[in-house]
């Protein structure tokens, strides 16, 4: 039943002094929202430290979205540290909203950001702590209903019990038709099995429990998910999508947070989408078509999100802001203002093949740090292979512009274990970084008495539902390390540095990527023994993953490192993103040629994204 909306702040303030960081649960920071008074109630939850959501992008699109409604509040909530969780529960004090100091189960929905695999464990410990019953089966008719979107929310299945409703694509728009349709169910005093029924007939809502999976007799194969009979639930969700991104309602407040957190700093979306098509990437297909805002529209979001907050960084989100097309118009629009008021400009992201000079003179963050690139293969026939359309004389062109602005430090990003790779591939890396080095000393405008410093990071491919490469199996852990260690026995130069991504992890987030509904049983488990905060180096632990995998009977193997038939039903065929699965097969194929994919902008390669929100064309082309 759900808990009387009360403050309880005086339960939690006697434990402030005796957990690490208190600043983590203050509510009132500047810029946040006010409750409102009204009939209903939403709180956004990211199960992860303060920290690190406070500054997530989405939660803040969404919590703006519902508190411009009348009559709607939305409030935050993060998932309280260890030693806080801890004595909550020697307490007795349920997980509470930061604004009003709530109980979560007060609430009429819940809606937790899936930002990736490893938050999921997170996700069912919010629930617990909040005294909410872990599978939607087991909850009450009035309980609060538990949503879910994000990045990770695109094969969902692992965690579809726990959820009530899945929200998939923009939803800028689609969040205050969801709450707008569980306030009014609520008012009709429906059940809540019809509340969910018409949930299900929103545009790119996902109500897992309308659907059971059907096994095809004596197949080891995971089954299909269908919608169970005379629900009406339709047989394939379709993301939902905003055409016009300068249309959206503006971020117009920035909450400024008492403590440090990562990314602090004022962000604001300039780009949604990306025209490249790498075949190992999930949000390069998810998030398309390409959309963009209006330098105008960027520009005055911007200078009103500054004038709230008074933050000196400015950042440039999407996935790549170098393909914004207008973005000479857009850096010297908003140049005109941060300069003069001390404000820096950060252009994150950035491609080689699109890094000029004129970006490095106008923005005073690229001259002043190191610069980031990311060729994400060291041969270019393994670029070719992944479509990443870089070659090697791109960056070095890049490389040389930083050089020439005084810059010595570069930073490379790559990925070990994509399909058709060699240890001849995996040599190139420390290769192309001995070759910058190089390329420093090759060039007479360098800055003289500095040494160069080139980092390469390195993280094994993780194959992701709704790309090119969801069938290809990932490297086993073994390989894994190997490839690691031989990587690091082919850099020759003490001016290189090696730094890798630990690849058990990867594992983890490889099993679940490409899980179906029988993994909520090692969720569950996994929840039972305590396991939280996974993400974070210090509590992870792989062998304590396996005994959860092998006390439930699931073989990780069989997620993680196995080639998918072609011809196999996919456990997130219930979900459409836009890019058609004959695109993806046929862009498979080309990876296994060595056949590159022009970016849309030069040419329409037939993804099934335009069909979306009317949207006539992937990208704006250049004039």
């Amino acid at each position: 039943m759900r808990q009387p909306r009360e403050n309880l702040f005086r339960l939690l303030e006697p434990l402030l002094p005796h957990v690490e960081h208190p600043s983590r649960y203050l509510d009132h920071e500047w810029g946040a929202c006010e409750e409102q008074d009204g009939p209903f109630h939403l709180c956004m939850v990211y199960a992860d430290a303060y920290e690190v959501g406070q500054p997530n992008m989405g939660l803040a699109i969404l919590y703006n979205a519902i508190n411009a409604q009348e009559g709607m509040s939305c409030e935050r909530a993060y998932l309280p540290w260890k030693d806080m969780s801890a004595l909550m529960r020697q307490r007795g004090v349920p997980m509470l909203s930061l604004e009003g100091a709530a109980p979560l189960a007060s609430f009429d929905a819940i809606g937790f950001t899936l930002a990736h695999e490893l938050i999921w464990t997170n996700i069912l410990e919010a629930l617990d702590l909040a005294g909410i019953a872990l599978d939607a089966s087991e909850r009450d008719e009035d309980d609060a209903i538990v949503l879910a979107g994000g990045p990770s929310a695109w094969n969902c299945e692992p965690l579809a019990p726990a959820l009530d409703a899945v929200l998939l694509g923009d939803g800028e728009q689609l969040i205050v038709d969801v709450c707008k349709s569980i306030r009014d169910s609520r008012e009709r005093g429906v059940c809540r099995a019809e509340l969910l029924l018409q949930l299900s007939r929103i545009p790119g809502v996902y109500v897992p429990s309308l659907y059971e999976v059907i096994h095809d007799e004596g197949s080891t194969r995971w089954g299909r998910a269908v919608p169970r009979e005379g629900t009406g639930a339709p047989a394939v969700v379709t993301k939902a999508c905003i055409p016009d991104l300068s249309a959206t309602p503006p971020v117009a407040q920035k909450i400024v947070p008492y403590m440090d957190i990562v990314q602090d700093r004022l962000a604001i979306e300039v780009l949604r989408g990306c025209a490249r098509g790498c075949r190992f990437c999930q949000a390069g297909m998810t998030y398309r078509p390409v959309r963009e805002k209006t330098p105008d529209v960027i520009n005055c979001q911007a200078r009103a999100i500054f004038d709230t907050s008074g933050y000196e960084e400015l950042s440039l989100s999407s996935l790549s802001i170098s393909d914004y097309t207008r973005i000479d118009e857009l850096t010297d629009k908003l140049l005109a203002w941060t300069n003069p008021n001390m404000v820096s400009l950060s252009l994150p992201s950035l491609r080689a093949d699109s890094f000029t000079k004129e970006l490095m003179d106008k923005v005073a963050s690229i001259r002043a740090s190191s610069i980031t690139f990311a060729p994400e293969a060291g041969s270019q026939r393994l670029r070719d292979v992944i479509n990443k359309n870089l070659y090697e004389q791109d960056l070095m062109r890049a490389v040389n512009v930083a050089f020439d602005a005084g810059k010595t430090q570069v930073k490379l990003y790559f990925m070990q274990g994509h399909p058709t790779e060699t240890d001849e591939d995996l040599a190139e890396i420390p290769e192309l970084a001995h070759r910058v080095v190089s390329e420093f000393y090759k060039n007479p405008n360098r800055p003289r008495g500095r040494q160069p410093q080139v980092t390469i990071s390195v993280s094994p491919f993780i194959p992701k539902p709704f790309t090119a490469f969801q069938w290809e199996p990932q490297d086993t852990l073994e390989e894994m390390l190997r490839k690691q260690e031989y990587v690091g026995s082919c850099v020759r130069d003490r001016k290189v540095k090696y730094n890798h991504h630990d690849a058990r992890t990867c594992v983890i987030e490889a099993v679940l990527a490409r899980g179906d509904r029988r993994l909520s049983a090692a969720l569950y488990e996994a929840c039972r023994r305590g396991f939280r905060f996974d993400a974070w180096s210090e509590y992870f632990d792989y062998d304590k993953w396996m005994e959860v995998f092998a006390a439930v009977g699931i073989d990780p193997a069989f997620y993680a490192n196995r080639r998918f038939g072609l011809d196999e039903v996919l456990p997130w065929d219930v979900i459409d993103c836009g890019v058609t699965k004959a695109f993806l097969k046929r862009e498979r194929a080309k990876a296994f040629e060595g056949v590159t994919t022009p970016n849309c902008r030069e040419k329409c390669a037939g993804c099934g994204a335009n069909r979306l929100g009317g949207v006539r064309s992937c990208c704006p082309k250049k004039e």
